[in-house]
């Protein structure tokens, strides 16, 4: 699993949605020779794949910054904007911004994470032209028009009272809180129920105009375009942003050292337990170590650490994970459950001594071959349709890896040795967890809710 919680509003067309569903199969070694590093007359750059096999064409692209350039007393700044660039723009209103995408077929989207803003664009190929030209025209000329805005930011507000009352959302919100303090990871990517009603307008339109610039922008395409068409379409679509965004320095930051707790009190009959520690940044050298030794402990799947303890063996929970989570300034280890509010402290005390063992022990020699052999395979599934193989291909951009890292990332999962996980295990879970549970106090753990609340998170 990767990173980053998003809140975006996606507008997505059943047709184009229908067609990615065929797109065929590339497997990552298949990719990895076919990928070209294109760059445009305009000198906008994008990794490539050229593919006729379907007409359709998928492009991800994002520009750094994110949440993180929220003002300090404002955050949802970035998000609201994510909301509203599709609300129209240039000579179309919201209502024929949308028309022209249904008519089209084009699925067009933006969203906000702590440190990208991130737009996805897929369509037919008989329709690029249309769909590039609805992509500049939302970059460059946003309306951000009253009643759009207000409309959106409505709906924003509704999202965060559900919210409150969801013990996952808390969960994730308070988490960052204990780890990160006031750092600007520390605060809610959609902003809170004070901060949204005070954004305004101008504040929307000063982050456009401080982070949506060429020099930040990293883009991946797949699809049935050749390289010179794609290159004026990507001038004609991004050749008009600023040539260098004006981004607010971010510091680098390590997570709250552990062990800390902290306890969220909500009357639900399921309680919910956050817990994770200092992670490991995607360019350290023992990342893929953490990577494979992660998935012994909680990665997906039935036979990690955790699931055995926690579900199979106790009962405890129907689900729980553990993932790395890497950003441009910091790294973590988060993981998650979710239990009966009576069995909250034979649940947490399962995960702790599990948490121990492997970071005093370390994994087995079988585990680690069970784990590489997992990791590698389900590579291929991660990348299957031309459209995840161009977020795949964003992701390792924006994570500064080599364009031939797909043909070198089963080598490096092959190359991590016993000692390297042991290691690995030992950093990063060897202090023990930050953990946030949400739910009934202890002693009110065994009374029945009268109206219980939401237990899964939207």
């Amino acid at each position: 699993m990767t990173h980053h919680l998003k809140f975006t509003r996606r507008f997505v067309c059943t047709l184009a949605v229908a067609l990615a569903a065929t797109l065929p199969t590339i497997a990552p070694s298949q990719a990895a020779t076919k990928i070209q590093h294109l760059t445009s007359p305009g000198g906008i750059e994008a990794w490539y794949v050229q593919d006729s096999t379907v007409p359709l064409i998928a492009m991800e692209y994002a520009f750094v910054g994110g949440a993180s350039q929220d003002p300090a007393d404002k955050p949802g700044v970035g998000n609201l904007v994510a909301d509203l660039l599709d609300e129209g723009s240039g000579n179309l209103d919201s209502k024929a911004y949308h028309e022209r995408l249904e008519r089209r077929a084009i699925e067009l989207s933006f969203s906000v994470t702590r440190d990208y803003f991130r737009g996805s664009l897929r369509m037919l190929k008989d329709n690029k032209d249309e769909a590039f030209t609805l992509l500049h025209s939302a970059l460059t000329s946003p309306h951000f028009d009253a009643a759009d805005v207000e409309r959106i930011r409505s709906q924003v507000m509704s999202g965060l009272k559900r919210d409150s009352a969801n013990p996952n959302a808390l969960a994730g919100r308070k988490f960052l809180e204990v780890a990160y303090g006031d750092h600007p990871y520390g605060r809610q990517t959609s902003g809170t129920l004070d901060t949204v009603p005070t954004i305004t307008v101008a504040d929307m339109k000063d982050y456009v105009g401080r982070v949506l610039a060429k020099d930040t922008l990293k883009i991946a395409v797949v699809g049935d375009v050749d390289p010179a068409t794609l290159g004026k379409l990507l001038d004609q679509t991004f050749g008009d942003l600023p040539a260098k965004a004006k981004l607010t320095p971010v510091p680098d930051v390590e997570a709250a050292k552990p062990p800390q707790r902290a306890f969220v009190p909500l009357d639900v009959p399921q309680t919910v337990i956050t817990f994770g520690s200092p992670g490991i940044m995607r360019h350290d050298p023992n990342f893929m170590a953490g990577y494979v030794v992660n998935h012994i402990l909680g990665g997906s799947g039935l036979s990690s650490r955790l699931y055995h303890e926690v579900r199979e063996k106790r009962g405890l929970a129907y689900s729980i994970y553990g993932a790395l989570s890497w950003m441009e300034h910091s790294a973590l280890f988060i993981g998650n459950t979710g239990t009966r509010a009576d069995r909250a402290g034979e649940t947490i005390a399962a995960i702790e001594k599990e948490v121990r063992r492997i970071a005093q022990d370390g994994p087995t020699q079988q585990e680690l071959d069970e784990a590489k052999s997992y990791l590698k395979g389900s590579q291929m599934l991660a990348l299957d349709t031309s459209s995840k193989l161009a977020s795949g291909l964003l992701q390792y951009q924006l994570d500064g890896l080599p364009i031939d890292y797909l043909e070198k990332r089963n080598s490096l999962v092959d190359a991590v040795t016993l000692d390297d996980a042991k290691q690995a295990a030992k950093r990063l879970w060897g202090q023990g967890l930050l953990t946030v549970i949400v739910g009934r106090a202890p002693q009110a753990a065994a009374q029945p809710v009268a109206a219980p609340g939401p237990t899964k998170a939207d």
